[in-house]
């Protein structure tokens, strides 16, 4: 049983009379009622200090004082519970003042039926446990209630604070942003002044990664990386003996071995001054890399084909071409013709997508090896290097002309340029 169902059983019962005091008291205790019985009104006053009764039965007629008056003293101390008053003259002063004095429940007449007893208490009962509820629903609403607001302003305090935060974080994110341009323009400010051709090309190769880093097969932080990379890559030449960058730069073929060794390790150099620059960890890795060939012929590493990263697969195309020193349409075959050697033949055919330096009839759309969708219709055959014809032109493009044309790719690089009619 319930410690609040064992609370609502508790009977106090003042009568003056011990033949009716053991009536009552054994009727209800059959019941499984917790009686106590009292015969003196100030006796029962103190049991009231120490139990909570659900029910209070009062007989009228007393010594000391009367049901109503020892009622009323009740209401005072126990105002939740239920009081009846038992009485053998039931007038109307008296209901009057029961009502105005001691708030009954109910009044039983003398003398009572056991029946009309039982069912009198049992309804006390229940009207105790359902004031009982009704209170501890209301303590615990309230105590909610002011948990809940207690809550909200404990929340607005954080929301202030995390906007206040938010404030501060955009504020320093947007000073390390400035800050961060503020660092590349200083270093294209060195490589200008150490030397002006430098300078023109960096601008240059910077126009041009702009353009291919728009491309949807990039990730945000991968055409981040290519346009950081493009404004540092040469950052490494700073480094080298003006004489030797100008001899790189002027004439090539005309460098020595020594020459050649110290030259090939300034990407290494534009690595290192890269990190000085901020948290450039992929940026420093793409400029390492941008002078290595897909057929590993490059340097500083070695590397060759996938091993290159993405970024400076693009990087080493738009170098390409700005540095080759020839007219566009020239420059433009060389690129084309280094496809599959030099350079990535898949950053070559973005390199030609993006640039927009040759005009296409209009009906002929130029895309990616990635690009490539079933239902397409080839505007241009597709040749392997020793020029055997792979795909015809106009042929409709399925997912398994696709996956051949991939798997020829991996095995033996394609170097064209991938023609579509719209």
């Amino acid at each position: 049983m319930r410690a609040s169902d064992s609370k609502s059983r508790d009977i106090l019962v003042l009568d003056d009379d011990p033949v009716v005091l053991l009536a009552i008291t054994e009727t209800l205790e059959r019941e499984k009622y917790n009686v106590q019985a009292f015969s003196n009104a100030r006796e029962a006053l103190v049991a009231m200090e120490q139990t909570h009764f659900a029910t209070i039965i009062s007989d009228q007629r007393m010594p000391e004082m009367t049901g109503l008056e020892f009622l009323d003293k009740c209401k005072h101390i126990q105002s939740n519970a239920s009081r009846i008053l038992i009485t053998g003259v039931l007038t109307l002063n008296t209901v009057i003042e029961a009502v105005n004095r001691g708030e009954i429940f109910r009044f039983i007449a003398k003398p009572w039926i056991r029946e009309e007893m039982l069912a009198t208490v049992e309804n006390a009962v229940q009207r105790f446990t359902l004031i009982e509820a009704n209170q501890q629903l209301s303590a615990d609403t309230l105590d909610l209630n002011e948990k809940l607001v207690s809550s909200n302003a404990a929340l607005e305090e954080k929301i202030c604070e995390l906007e206040s935060k938010a404030k501060v974080f955009e504020k320093t994110n947007q000073s390390l942003e400035e800050n961060f341009s503020h660092s590349l323009e200083i270093c294209f400010r060195l490589i200008e002044a150490f030397h002006p051709v430098l300078g023109e090309q960096t601008k240059s190769v910077v126009s041009i990664c702009r353009e291919i880093a728009k491309s949807d097969l990039f990730t945000e932080r991968e055409s981040e990386v290519l346009v950081v990379s493009s404004w540092l890559y040469n950052l490494g030449r700073i480094g080298l003996p003006r004489e030797l960058l100008t001899k790189s730069l002027n004439d090539p073929q005309s460098l020595n071995e020594q020459e050649k060794t110290l030259l090939h390790h300034y990407p290494i150099y534009g690595q290192t001054l890269a990190g000085f620059v901020g948290t450039l960890e992929e940026v420093g890795h793409s400029i390492r890399s941008h002078r290595e060939r897909f057929d590993g012929q490059g340097f500083p590493d070695g590397y060759g084909r996938e091993m290159i990263p993405a970024p400076a697969r693009h990087l080493a195309v738009a170098v390409g071409f700005v540095e080759c020193v020839l007219p566009k349409d020239q420059a433009l075959e060389y690129i084309i013709r280094e496809s599959g050697k030099s350079f990535h033949p898949e950053a070559v055919r973005l390199f030609m997508k993006s640039s927009n330096l040759i005009n296409l009839p209009k009906k002929v759309l130029e895309l990616t090896l990635a690009e490539l969708e079933p239902g397409m219709i080839l505007a241009k055959g597709i040749y392997s290097p020793s020029g055997l014809l792979l795909i015809p032109e106009e042929r409709r493009l399925t997912q398994g002309i696709i996956k051949k044309i991939k798997e020829h790719d991996f095995a033996n690089p394609i170097t064209q340029r991938l023609m579509v009619f719209r």
